[in-house]
């Protein structure tokens, strides 16, 4: 597999889609590891963010500081589609190259944010609601890179917490889980 943007969502895409589409309508107020989202929260944050790193794949601008949009029945089909519109703004000539969003960041960069929130917060609904996830590994490989050079930044923007203590012993996931400042063990309250 190469290591374009476009094609590491794809194969993160199709992890992920299993585990959106497969939360459940009771399932919405469960709590997340995302400890400020429960389970519709969460969901409404990811597809804000999907599009609008569609946006800034063009070099456009996005707007993390509207609320995001509280998603209705149609939310499977929804994904579906916004996140092939950003597999699509990913592979279009010239998206990688430069500097995008307010914060003028290598636009490789905001591809790997993208990758980043799209893999660990389907991770975070898995956990949530029970069901399995494994994302790709060469999605895992390129972003345990891309996070511990992006983790001071992050950390500053209250992105990222601060890396969670794990054992030597711990996947490469796992330990990418860790460097977002998740409990790569964390499960529902109700199952602890």
């Amino acid at each position: 597999m190469d290591d374009k943007i476009s094609t590491l969502l794809e194969a993160a895409a199709a992890d992920a889609l299993p585990v959106l589409r497969g939360v459940r309508d009771d399932q919405l107020t469960l709590p997340t590891p995302c400890v400020e989202y429960d389970v519709h929260g969460l969901l409404d944050h990811l597809f804000q963010v999907i599009t609008n790193f569609q946006a800034l794949a063009g070099k456009g601008e996005s707007d993390f500081g509207t609320a995001p949009e509280h998603l209705a029945a149609d939310r499977r089909e929804r994904f579906a589609a916004e996140i092939d519109r950003l597999i699509e703004a990913w592979a279009a000539p010239g998206a990688e190259d430069g500097l995008t969003g307010a914060m003028n960041m290598p636009a490789r960069t905001v591809g790997a944010m993208a990758l980043g929130d799209l893999t660990v917060h389907s991770w975070d609904l898995a956990r949530a609601t029970g069901q399995p996830y494994e994302p790709d590994a060469a999605v895992v490989r390129m972003l345990g890179v891309e996070f511990v050079a992006l983790a001071p930044t992050a950390r500053s923007m209250n992105v990222f917490g601060e890396p969670f203590a794990v054992a030597g012993d711990v996947t490469p996931f796992e330990s990418l889980l860790a460097e977002t400042g998740r409990d790569p063990g964390w499960r529902p309250p109700a199952a602890a």
